[in-house]
């Protein structure tokens, strides 16, 4: 049976983020290969993590600078490796070019992480990013594992040209591969304008982006909205929500901070709008596809919008003062006709752009090509080649190092208890 081997930074969380939903999605497209998968990850197992075994995936605990890989990756002998962010490309793959030389290395970026940090570190000084921003030690490490792989998948048209007009990546090595609905999900009965109330906001504490968001809702947008809505309010949920966030919550003003929730899709559901006034980030956000496809129209920033845009107009609203961003909520609140055009218009984009079955056979399709020729692509990939080589050689020796290091410090310990 083929196998597919996913090098994962963090265990699936589908229920806490937009990337662990975009790994389960990944999963069924292998398994829908016939693939055998198996995820591999250093890091601790949580309680939010999918159950594996329920989806028949293999679980494997890996560990940072240990030889202890090298001998399941040669027993495993995947036909692909999926790196699941470019920092466990840096660790795991001269180990796997290595052990596995004829796997087909993929990297998932989930989003550029280079963009979102460049942005935010643009927010804090209060001025756009300019192309200056994005060259840093982060974006040279990214690129860089971008150039070591086969084959990239980007979950943004914005950051497919952004690669390829600033850093100069081949086209050969990017796919698009945004999120990858399964039709019952696009084909979803959505309550009318009657059945909802109130406003919803979602997303992980812990993502930097969602929590700004957060924060300008309390000081600055949420009280316009209440001011012309006083019977409203808003439902703010999200895994991990620190104390914090929570010290936020005043029943009072209708501003309810729920923390996490067991179903994202019933109570997006059940709100009538949704907020995401993301000021920095990248990607694609995961609670706007959500958005679209229960139709719930949504009033966001132009970041929010970025590579979601459909065949018809956005769902909702855009903006990017806060203002304007409570004004377009307080209309779509108040307009069942507007609000009807806008929930029509989210559900008939997110089904466009979204829809499982096309983008699994792109997928298979690209996949099939470059393993056919796997040798081929490699030798059009001349930088790729280069950089594998000097960082595998030094990667390699670092991670010896480390290795016997931490050998020698575990021996040294045990002497000590023996005395």
């Amino acid at each position: 049976m083929k196998q597919v081997l996913i090098i994962g930074y963090v265990w699936p969380e589908p229920d806490s983020s937009a990337a662990g939903s975009r790994m389960l999605q990944l999963i069924q497209f292998f398994q829908s290969q016939q693939y055998k998968v198996t995820f591999a990850s250093p890091a601790q197992r949580s309680d939010h993590m999918t159950d594996m075994a329920s989806i028949d995936v293999s679980c494997k605990t890996i560990s940072l600078n240990c030889s202890s890989f090298d001998d399941f990756i040669q027993v495993l002998q995947p036909q692909i490796v999926l790196f699941d962010r470019f920092m466990m490309e840096e660790q795991f793959g001269w180990r796997v070019a290595l052990h596995s030389p004829n796997a087909l290395k993929m990297l998932d970026t989930e989003d550029l992480h280079c963009l979102r940090h460049a942005r935010h570190q643009a927010f804090k000084q209060q001025r756009e990013m300019i192309d200056q921003d994005l060259l840093t030690e982060m974006a040279r490490r990214e690129v860089a594992a971008i150039f070591r792989c086969d084959l990239t998948l980007m979950i943004s048209q914005v950051e497919i040209d952004l690669l390829q007009r600033l850093f100069k990546v081949d086209a050969a090595l990017l796919h698009y591969c945004p999120f990858m609905f399964a039709p019952e999900t696009l084909e979803q009965i959505i309550p009318r304008y009657q059945q909802r109330q109130h406003f919803i906001s979602i997303g992980n504490f812990r993502h930097a982006p969602n929590w700004d968001a957060v924060l300008w809702l309390k000081q600055q947008i949420w009280p316009l909205i209440r001011a012309e809505l006083p019977a409203a309010q808003l439902h703010i949920y999200g895994a991990y929500p620190p104390p914090k966030a929570t010290a936020l919550n005043d029943a009072a003003s209708g501003f309810l901070v729920k923390g996490w929730v067991d179903d994202a899709w019933a109570v997006m559901q059940q709100a009538r709008v949704c907020l995401a006034p993301l000021r920095f980030g990248a990607g694609i956000k995961g609670k706007l596809a959500q958005a679209m496809l229960c139709g719930t129209p949504s009033i966001t920033t132009q970041i929010g919008a970025e590579s979601m845009q459909g065949e018809r107009d956005w769902g909702g609203g855009i903006a990017n003062d806060g203002k304007s961003l409570a004004r377009l909520a307080i209309d779509l609140y108040q307009a069942q006709d507007a609000w009807q055009i806008a929930s029509d218009n989210g559900i008939v984009n997110g089904q466009s752009l979204y829809a499982q079955t096309g983008h699994f056979t792109a997928l298979a399709g690209r996949a099939e090509q470059i393993l056919a020729a796997l040798e081929k692509h490699r030798m059009h990939n001349v930088l790729g080649a280069m950089l594998n080589h000097h960082h595998h050689k030094s990667t390699k020796y670092m991670a010896q190092w480390i290795e016997a290091k931490n050998k020698l410090a575990r021996l040294e310990q045990e002497n000590l208890h023996r005395l």
